[in-house]
């Protein structure tokens, strides 16, 4: 399993989001506090975002790792000074069997989108793409994503589950002006601010604000309002 963290408002620092928050990602690497598989995150990170001073067309800017991340100085010194106003992080706990690589390190793109998948699902039911970045399930994932179209995630996702009932498919993705995610099998969680909204795993502090987003639902948001629609799938 691993955590996510998705960001669309004002620009904000990497740091502020990942980093300085009492429960934020830094800490969800080595005692998250509502992960229902796994213990820790410490098989890897990243985070990619849309960078104002980006030209058009090129595709977002990543830093990803195989290494725990508390454990980058070089991140932490830098995040502070990274701003954007759409951001994708994640903490990465591998699953059994599965390379631990930095290309297997959410978040994912196809050049245009950024992706991350906490959860897991049986590769066998995954087809095969030369787009995937890496051969662990979540890149498979978010090839299968990619290639389909985000107009069809939440299709996508229930069908994935259809061929694999014991999957767990939370997805969240950006493209600098929208955040979308899928509940399916663990949690996420939202907190409109006064200049964004954030979807995490889990909430990074204890601002009253967090409202928990039911399991088995498809979110979006364009960084003002956040529509919900339930996902059809197999009991």
């Amino acid at each position: 399993m691993c955590r996510h963290l998705g960001w669309l408002g004002a620009p904000r620092s990497v740091a502020s989001l990942m980093l300085d928050p009492p429960y934020g990602l830094l800490v969800q690497s080595y005692a998250p506090r509502r992960q229902k598989h796994g213990l820790m995150n410490a098989d890897g990170w990243g985070v990619g975002f849309f960078s104002p001073d980006t030209p058009e067309g090129a595709p977002p800017c990543r830093w990803r790792s195989a290494a725990p991340l508390w454990g980058d100085a070089s991140f932490a010194s830098v995040a502070p000074a990274l701003r954007s106003g759409c951001v994708v992080g994640a903490v990465r706990s591998a699953s059994i069997g599965m390379p631990i690589e930095p290309t297997a390190s959410a978040p994912f793109t196809d050049g245009s989108w950024l992706l991350s998948h906490n959860g897991l699902v049986d590769r066998a039911v995954l087809p095969l793409s030369a787009h995937a970045e890496s051969t662990v399930d979540s890149a498979l994932l978010a090839a299968l994503i990619f290639d389909r179209g985000m107009d069809l995630l939440g299709d996508t996702v229930s069908e994935v589950a259809a061929r694999d009932p014991q999957a767990r498919l939370n997805i969240l993705a950006a493209n600098g002006s929208e955040l979308v995610a899928t509940t399916w099998g663990d949690t996420l969680s939202v907190l409109r601010t006064g200049d964004g909204v954030v979807l995490a795993s889990e909430p990074y502090d204890d601002d009253q604000g967090w409202e928990e987003i039911p399991d088995r639902h498809l979110v979006h948001t364009d960084g003002d309002a956040v529509h919900m629609t339930a996902l059809k799938g197999p009991a």
